[in-house]
């Protein structure tokens, strides 16, 4: 069971979503605004938020910037939007989401994509830090630093940094890192990554030439201590 916060003004979809999640185990606590959804966040921090972005007041946007201060980014951002290909996704994938959804929202969709954020990687035996010029990655902590001093970075930029530098030089295509880091099985969804990649890159600062463009293939990452 893991503490969801449901930030959705309406209350048929926010009591539909409420019950579905229910029945599939988790436990939800729901906020019909971003102030309030705010005030809850602040009182009990759950393990994964799913933001409306068509909020009155606070859109989900500001609330979504919000949530991704140092203090915060660490718990998954789930956003949900009315359209697919809205450009709301971009944008907000660019302010720090980490997965979204399209209304109508099914519980078990939904819950797939909650279990998925939220799964634990994958850190057999206790490998040593490893040193890249600046920056430092710690696989069994989950913890990265630049120069020495903490990057906090959001669950799927993590994971999507965790990937790449796993293997060094070697390209990994959109789609590879799309099921790698998001576990999601169908094809063309390349907006979460291309919006993960850039986000990275800005938290990385002058680390980020370490997450090379591959035009026409994908990204890699550029190990070593040069640079």
């Amino acid at each position: 069971m893991s503490r969801v916060l449901l930030i959705e003004d309406d209350e048929p979809v926010r009591r539909a979503v409420t019950l579905g999640l229910r029945r599939q185990g988790h436990e939800v606590r729901a906020a019909a605004s971003g102030e309030e959804g705010l005030a809850a966040f602040a009182n009990a921090v759950p393990e994964v938020v799913v933001l409306d972005l068509m909020l009155p007041g606070m859109d989900g946007l500001e609330v979504c910037r919000r949530l991704r201060t140092p203090e915060r980014a660490h718990v998954p951002l789930l956003i949900v939007t009315a359209r697919g290909d809205d450009i709301d996704v971009v944008v907000g994938l660019e302010a720090g989401a980490d997965d979204y959804v399209v209304k109508p929202v099914r519980a078990r969709v939904l819950d797939a994509r909650i279990r998925a954020v939220l799964r634990r990687l994958d850190a057999p035996g206790t490998p040593p830090p490893e040193t890249h010029g600046p920056l430092t990655i710690d696989r069994t902590g989950l913890r990265v630093a630049h120069e020495g001093t903490p990057v906090p970075l959001a669950p799927s930029e993590l994971r999507l940094l965790l990937t790449l530098s796993a293997s060094p030089g070697q390209v990994l295509s959109r789609q590879q890192l799309l099921e790698a880091v998001w576990e999601h099985s169908y094809h063309g969804d390349f907006r979460l990554v291309d919006a993960c990649v850039k986000r990275l890159r800005n938290k990385l600062a002058a680390a980020a030439d370490r997450v090379e463009t591959v035009r026409g293939f994908g990204y890699r990452f550029r190990g070593g201590s040069a640079g």
